[in-house]
């Protein structure tokens, strides 16, 4: 068979005319004429029919993406009701100067509570064991931890009683412990988060537990019937298991019993430590984790914490969760000196507090040259005349 010839011919305008005005065959006609000429290098121009056909696909398109976010905020909503709210109202803070009000703006700065209060899920009150600061660069993404020796000596509630900071959070609940924060270290902290030993356990397990390093001494405290492990297991009512010695996966017990020692070399400060590795090694499993392991974490943790953050700035930070990368970690104050003050127990004094506060401002801020304020300075003083340690008196503890 002969192989067809096909041309493009071009109507003349005369012949076109009269076509369209042909009566009811002129539709398909006009069709024809307007896919002839539609011809070029890459083939037929698209008929109606088609153009029809791709629109209903890109609005399939757009309502199943619609669809997902929606489903996805119900999702964050629904976790997210899981939280037990505290709406702390006029936290109080120190006056101070504009510069470094539109400094700390810059950044998000929360305390984090590590409460032990033998009772899960009751965060109006007892101890904190744990007390962080944690500064996250709005701009970089970048955070810092700092965290807070529970046996440092502050002015607890504003009216000149040096004791314990960690005694704050007892006597006034995360109001109190976060308003002590902001009148001893000039800063400006709106919000927190408490957990307590069944949450961090938790939140251990779900990442599937993480990776420490365990010397002698230390799983001599952590193992046996008096240890540590087995006082976490019986709090939390979750099992735990004996550790041995050098690194290994250890789970939601075993990482709390190991946050818990402080009878090992460096006392407090030593414990300090411990607590932010463990957080360290839950941001580096956390970095890594899949879907399903974050919705098991969220499951396992937001009914065990407490906050006064919305549900739409938690959804916010959600967003760039996989952005934030930990720049460093430290124990505050730098400069100490421990000591027995009568009453009052063993507390570790800053040598000065005024010297500490700017360290920490250069640290979290990169303020080099912050101007304290008044309130501060004095606060300062009045330990200095209360334990009379001076910034001569500082002893390099290894911490």
């Amino acid at each position: 068979m002969a192989k067809k010839e096909i041309y493009n011919i071009e109507m003349p305008q005369e012949t076109s005319d009269r076509r369209r005005s042909s009566g009811s065959r002129g539709g398909s006609r006009r069709d024809h004429e307007e896919e002839v000429r539609g011809k070029g290098k890459k083939g037929k121009k698209m008929t109606r029919s088609q153009k029809r056909r791709k629109r209903r696909k890109t609005i399939l398109i757009i309502e199943v993406i619609v669809l997902l976010l929606l489903l996805a905020g119900l999702f964050l909503w629904l976790k997210v009701g899981l939280i037990n709210w505290d709406d702390l109202k006029n936290l109080k803070t120190n006056n101070l100067d504009e510069e470094t009000q539109d400094l700390l703006d810059d950044y998000t700065t929360i305390a984090l509570f590590g409460v032990d209060n033998r009772s899960t899920g009751n965060y109006d009150s007892g101890n904190s064991d744990s007390i962080m600061i944690c500064s996250i660069n709005n701009n970089t993404k970048e955070v810092k931890l700092v965290s807070v020796y529970r046996d440092t000596c502050l002015d607890v509630d504003g009216d000149e009683t040096f004791r314990k900071c960690n005694y704050a959070y007892n006597h006034g609940g995360p109001q109190e412990a976060i308003e002590m924060l902001n009148r001893n270290l000039d800063l400006n902290i709106q919000k927190y988060v408490s957990v307590d030993f069944y949450a961090l356990a938790e939140a251990v397990d779900a990442l599937g537990g993480i990776e420490l390093d365990i010397t002698d001494e230390e799983a001599s405290y952590m193992n046996g019937v008096g240890g540590y492990i087995a006082m976490t297991a019986e709090s939390t009512g979750r099992k735990g298991g004996n550790v041995s010695v050098g690194h290994q996966t250890v789970n939601g017990v075993q990482a709390v019993a190991y946050c818990r020692i402080r009878y090992t070399a460096g006392g407090d400060f030593g414990r300090a430590e411990r607590q932010r590795t463990v957080l360290e090694q839950m941001v580096a499993k956390l970095d890594g984790a899949s879907l399903s392991e974050l919705n098991d974490l969220v499951d396992a943790v937001f009914d065990d914490i407490g906050t006064n953050f919305t549900m739409t700035q938690i959804i916010s930070m959600a967003t760039s969760m996989k952005d934030y990368q930990l720049a460093g970690t430290a124990g505050f104050p730098f400069a100490k000196r421990t000591g027995n003050f009568g009453s009052q127990g063993s507390l570790v004094v800053p040598c000065t507090l005024e010297s500490n506060v700017k360290y920490l401002h250069a640290y979290l801020f990169g303020n080099e040259d912050a101007q304290l304020s008044d309130e501060l300075v004095k606060i300062s003083d009045d330990i200095v005349n209360f334990t009379g340690y001076t910034q001569d008196d500082a002893l390099d503890y290894g911490f």
